[in-house]
């Protein structure tokens, strides 16, 4: 019985140019993208309570800020560099850097009574809506 293989026609065979090739013609898949900043936002009558789930970032690293109707919030994670002496990383997964997400809301929110809590790694946001000023009828003379 005979063995059956694939035929690749790139495959030249010459080792130090098959790794280049290979990475050349073949297409390129990243393993790791940035992660994002997933999100839940929920109305209640006077306010939105946001829970946005950011894993792995210390409280002083996130910042959220707020201007109208706009909220924004961003997120750094810092790389440890400490290596002992001996050691040799395999394979590192963990993302480091900067991650951003902002978003608009219907109401203009009120940010003087905004509050924000992070526990186990998500941050929750409890935003009130801005009472809008009462609407007076001119009357025309």
């Amino acid at each position: 019985m005979a063995n059956v293989t694939r035929y690749d026609p790139f495959d030249i065979g010459f080792e130090p140019f098959d790794n280049l090739f290979r990475g050349f013609l073949h297409p390129v898949r990243l393993e790791q993208d940035a992660p994002q900043i997933k999100m839940d936002v929920k109305e209640e009558e006077n306010a939105y309570r946001v829970h946005a789930e950011i894993p792995g970032v210390k409280k002083d690293d996130i910042h959220v800020s707020v201007e109208g109707n706009t909220v924004s919030i961003s997120a750094e994670t810092k790389k440890e560099s400490e290596e002992k002496e001996g050691e040799k990383v395999l394979k590192r997964e963990r993302y480091y850097g900067k991650v951003a997400r902002s978003f608009t809301l219907a109401n203009e929110i009120d940010e003087s009574n905004a509050s924000a809590k992070y526990t186990d790694g998500v941050l929750e946001l409890v935003l009130p809506k801005k009472q809008r000023a009462n609407i007076r009828k001119l009357s025309i003379q």
